[in-house]
């Protein structure tokens, strides 16, 4: 998961963000999954990668339907409305601060939080009729699960190992809230 804060929605505001999460990607962009809302998805988001990745699989939700994609809506939930709440954060140190967090957070979640993902979905007979039962693999973290499927260049690999080996996951969960505290007395 990759995330960005941006304070308004200008092309320069929106691809500055595009490329600083181009930058981190060790992998080529396969399958984007953007938020629905016009404040994202609009004409900057589509000339922006469609000047960068063409040939980019697009996942989009049904109109009127805000909760319809459920890579964005479950990331929203987890990592930012979890974090971060409701509140609205709409100044230059704030979306600076927001940024920072982000960048901890990217940490955190891609390296020491496992994952399942779904692996099949069958109607099984209970007593009184059927139900939906959901298999799910088993867990692992983004990073594993990056390592696993061997698209990495072995640099690119033996980097983001470094980096994980030399990261504290408590430590840096001081710091996740340590920055949430900083953010909050903005």
């Amino acid at each position: 998961s990759e995330l960005r804060a941006v304070l308004g929605r200008s092309y320069r505001v929106m691809s500055h963000a595009f490329d600083r999460i181009l930058d981190r990607l060790p992998f080529e962009l396969v399958e984007l999954h953007p938020d629905n809302g016009s404040e994202f998805f609009n004409d900057h988001l589509l000339r922006f990668w469609g000047e960068r990745a063409p040939g980019l699989k697009w996942s989009r939700s049904r109109p009127y339907h805000k909760n319809d994609n459920r890579f964005v809506e479950q990331r929203n939930g987890d990592l930012v409305r979890g974090y971060v709440g409701y509140d609205r954060l709409d100044t230059v140190a704030q979306t600076q601060m927001l940024n920072e967090l982000y960048d901890l957070i990217w940490l955190y979640f891609n390296f020491f939080q496992p994952v399942r993902k779904l692996a099949s979905k069958e109607f099984v007979r209970v007593e009184g009729g059927t139900k939906l039962a959901r298999h799910f693999d088993l867990a692992r973290t983004p990073l594993k699960r990056l390592l696993a499927a061997n698209v990495l260049e072995p640099e690119q690999a033996a980097a983001l190992v470094r980096l994980y080996e030399r990261t504290n996951p408590k430590e840096l969960r001081a710091k996740i809230y340590a920055q949430l505290q900083r953010l909050f007395t903005l």
